[in-house]
């Protein structure tokens, strides 16, 4: 049991209210930590803190001060890798080989952003006059940022490195749930040279600290990712000073498989597209649309193989797949695989495993529904674990109708050898992530965001970094004549 405290203007401090909660190993269902129950109070000194900072420098800190800031931040997460890793595992629950992925993927993204650093400029414009406009960007201001807890550390790279990268400050909240590899990571911040204030980390619930952190009227930007109705309550609430707001929030992917696909790539595209990480993945292609001439053999050969993923602690080598971050998020899919045994049939899994040694943690079996219809509720919601639903189509043009029959449009893949077709599948699919014969390859220079309900705004590349920009318009007369308008 470690007991964390909270970064505020570069203190480590205890909540106001002394209250504390714990973080949970799902592996075990034991703590592994306490962490600050931080509340509006706790909000406001952090969002302070984030405004003095900026006003108070930072906003003028070089693009190669701050480059070489994020490059630091990337040497320090690969130095600290393989701790960073075990504790991104113990609290999350994900295999290790997962979590050493998104470390390097985390460290990666500090890197990407400390070379664009330098190459974020404005434009000069033609205009008619005998003038010069010119177009300038400015970073934000201070950021509030609302991290998930299926990708901990990763997903906070993703926003923090955008951020520092544009010059904002922060106040950064990480996911109630797995809090523990953000606040390893803000022990370096000062060596990496963040003065003081810069990146504030407040632990705690949506309720008590995200809201008050998302209405208070000194944040300028917000960035969340989460659950639809989580973020509509945070478009609401940005709306009363009309805060600039980026939201990714999840989907209902679609994994297409055409007759024509490669076989053994196929199926384990399929598989690895929703079982990744327990299938606590935004993107996860949890509908797996199979064409009917490969249907039956490609659901036989499904089943065969996720028969044999093995679930277990993420620290053990062999696991294929861990436990669910948390009680409640393992009684939630468990509700759904209730749902789908009423509105499909079951291939393989449907519950928890039978192994004894899995009852105490947070286990769920990989779960097959197959003839699933589009209508269906495990279809339409989701439901972020290890359920796959299996639905027959007869062509392109209905593979086409149910794929973007859905309120999401997150992500989507296609499978084929004839380039033509997934080429014209790519155009007409309402999704802002599309891969061909592949699903969840993310790249850190690729942009990361959604259509519809998934999301407003886009991570990663240079459009992550416009996210914390603003443009202001200048315009310089060089005609010394009067106006002689009057």
């Amino acid at each position: 049991m470690h007991a964390y405290r909270m970064l505020i203007d570069g203190e480590w401090v205890e909540a106001r209210s002394g209250r504390t909660f714990e973080v949970m190993n799902p592996a075990t269902a034991e703590p592994m930590a306490t962490v600050p129950d931080a509340g509006a109070e706790d909000v406001d000194r952090a969002v302070k803190a984030g405004r003095r900072a900026f006003d108070g420098g930072w906003r003028d800190a070089t693009a190669q001060e701050r480059g070489r800031v994020l490059l630091r931040l990337a040497d320090t997460v690969r130095r600290e890798a393989q701790r960073l890793a075990t504790l991104e595992t113990l609290n999350s629950g994900k295999p290790l080989a997962e979590s050493e992925f998104d470390v390097n993927d985390a460290a990666t993204c500090f890197e990407y952003y400390g070379g664009l650093a330098t190459k974020l400029h404005g434009e000069v414009l033609p205009v008619p006059d005998n003038a010069l406009s010119m177009a300038l960007k400015e970073p934000v201001g201070v950021a509030a940022q609302i991290i998930p807890w299926n990708y901990p550390l990763l997903m906070a790279a993703w926003k923090l490195a955008p951020a520092i990268c544009a010059g904002c400050s922060m106040v950064i909240k990480p996911a109630e749930q797995t809090p523990v590899t953000l606040l390893e990571l803000a022990r370096f911040f000062e060596e990496c040279g963040l003065p003081k204030g810069v990146v504030n980390v407040v632990t705690g619930f949506g309720e008590t600290a995200g809201a008050p952190l998302v209405a208070h009227p000194q944040v300028d930007k917000i960035a969340f990712t989460g659950s639809v109705d989580v973020g509509k309550s945070v478009m609401r609430a940005a709306a009363e000073t009309l805060k600039k707001i980026s939201l990714e929030l999840g989907g209902k992917s679609p994994n297409i498989f055409f007759a024509d696909a490669d076989f053994e790539a196929a199926v384990d595209g399929a598989l690895f597209g929703v079982f990744v990480n327990q299938g606590e993945v935004c993107s996860a292609g949890s509908r797996v649309l199979v064409q009917k001439p490969i249907y039956k053999k490609m659901l036989d050969a499904m089943v065969e193989k996720a028969k044999r993923i093995k679930l277990g602690p993420g620290t053990d080598s062999s696991t294929k797949m861990g436990p669910l971050v948390s009680k409640a998020q393992m009684e939630r899919v468990l509700r759904y695989q209730e749902i789908g045994k009423r509105e499909a049939k079951v291939a393989t899994g449907g519950g928890r495993p039978s192994d004894a040694g899995l009852q105490r943690g947070y286990f769920v079996e990989p779960t097959i529904f197959y003839d699933v219809d589009n209508s269906a509720t495990i279809a339409r919601e989701e439901i972020f674990g290890p359920v796959m639903s299996v639905i027959p189509f007869e062509d392109e043009a209905d593979a086409l109708r149910i794929a973007n029959d859905t309120p999401y449009g997150l992500a989507a893949a296609v499978w084929s050898r004839d380039i033509f077709k997934c080429l014209r599948m790519v155009k007409k699919l309402q999704a802002g992530i599309v891969w061909v014969n592949h699903m969840q390859p993310t790249y850190v220079e690729a942009p990361w965001g959604g259509y519809k309900m998934s999301g407003i705004g886009r991570e990663l590349g240079p459009w992550g970094a416009e996210e914390y920009l603003q443009v202001k318009q200048v315009y310089i007369n060089l005609n010394e004549q009067p106006i002689g308008w009057y």
